[in-house]
């Protein structure tokens, strides 16, 4: 079995939690955002949008973990972008999903059929994994919500 996109723990991976921060707080612009003629977003200013209320469902359960690699760039999570990442969630297939394979961390889509597991990337540069018996995988929580980096 091949552990292409596969990243063995170490330093590189570290998970946040985010149940201690009270807020994640910035100005909500009212209306939205056109591509064509810019408009002096000013005028729009509203009050303001707590990101934490919005972005995490269940403080306690919920971590943040920044991507390294390209394996998941087909469904839009990329090298450096943020995930938000809650341990609550029940995983079903096609999920994507934060999981620890023979104790190397990836994230990649979830595909269930009855007992079988694979652990599925959409780049096609990286082929999916069928998990054997004696594979050890856990599945750490289910992405909710991915920041990107630009």
């Amino acid at each position: 079995m091949g552990t292409e996109g596969f990243t063995a723990p170490s330093a590189e991976w570290r998970f946040y939690t985010v149940k201690k921060i009270d807020s994640i707080s910035v100005i909500l612009v009212d209306g939205s955002v056109t591509a064509g003629f810019p408009s002096p977003a000013d005028d729009y200013l509203e009050a303001r949008i707590d990101l934490k209320r919005e972005l995490v469902r269940n403080p306690d359960a919920t971590f943040v973990v920044r991507v390294q690699g390209d394996s998941m760039t087909g469904d839009g999570i990329s090298d450096g972008d943020v995930l938000v990442v809650d341990r609550s969630l029940k995983y079903r297939n096609g999920s994507i999903a934060v999981c620890c394979l023979n104790n190397a961390f990836t994230v990649k889509k979830l595909e269930i059929k009855g007992p079988r597991i694979r652990l599925v990337a959409s780049n096609p540069l990286y082929p999916a994994i069928d998990i054997q018996e004696n594979d050890e995988l856990l599945i750490w929580g289910v992405v909710t919500y991915i920041i990107k980096k630009t």
